[in-house]
């Protein structure tokens, strides 16, 4: 589930910072010497955050693999979607 979520909000983040280069993505540079580094950290800690939430507050998580599987694949396809859209293939 987690890393569905996340691949969206990781397409999110690089229109976000392709669109603002000179605030967000300058901020990416100087964080850690490369917006991919920083764009890196900040799809991990995501990735464990929506985990640890998702893990408290869905109910029988391991009963239902289908929500699971339909949140990846639905996740990775939104993301890909998004930035296929976005840079116009």
């Amino acid at each position: 589930m987690s890393a569905g979520i996340t691949s969206v909000l990781s397409a999110l983040l690089v229109v976000l910072k392709e669109t603002n280069e000179d605030t967000i993505l300058a901020w990416m540079k100087a964080a850690t010497g490369h917006h991919w580094v920083t764009h890196g950290i900040i799809d991990l800690i995501l990735f464990v955050v929506i985990a640890m939430l998702a893990a408290r507050y869905v109910d029988n998580l391991e009963d239902r693999p289908g929500l699971t599987i339909g949140t990846l694949i639905g996740g990775v396809a939104v993301g890909g979607l998004i930035i296929v859209g976005f840079f116009g293939l």
